[in-house]
């Protein structure tokens, strides 16, 4: 039997692990935009800077909760599949 799931369909939980990502990338990208000058020896970017360097923990619990959801979905799914038959009414 096949899985009634189309391959473009998006489960709960998959938008919040792609904006985690993405978050969480942009983070990456300040915190070497960050540290940078800090080996190099260079003057040091703007407090903000620092801040933005935070998006990498905001994004990771972003995609953590996105990764919950996906299991929280997917148990309520096995626990409607495997439920019994309501009894039929007379």
């Amino acid at each position: 039997m096949r899985d009634k799931t189309q391959t473009n369909s998006a489960a709960p939980g998959d938008r919040l692990i792609r904006a985690g990502a993405i978050v969480f990338f942009i983070g990456a990208v300040a915190t070497l935009v960050t540290v940078a000058p800090l080996l190099l020896g260079t003057t040091p970017f703007p407090t903000y800077m620092f801040v933005l360097s935070m998006l990498m923990g905001v994004g990771f619990l972003i995609a953590g909760a996105g990764v919950f959801r996906s299991i929280a979905a997917g148990r309520r799914q096995a626990r409607a599949a495997s439920a019994p038959p309501a009894p039929a009414a007379r």
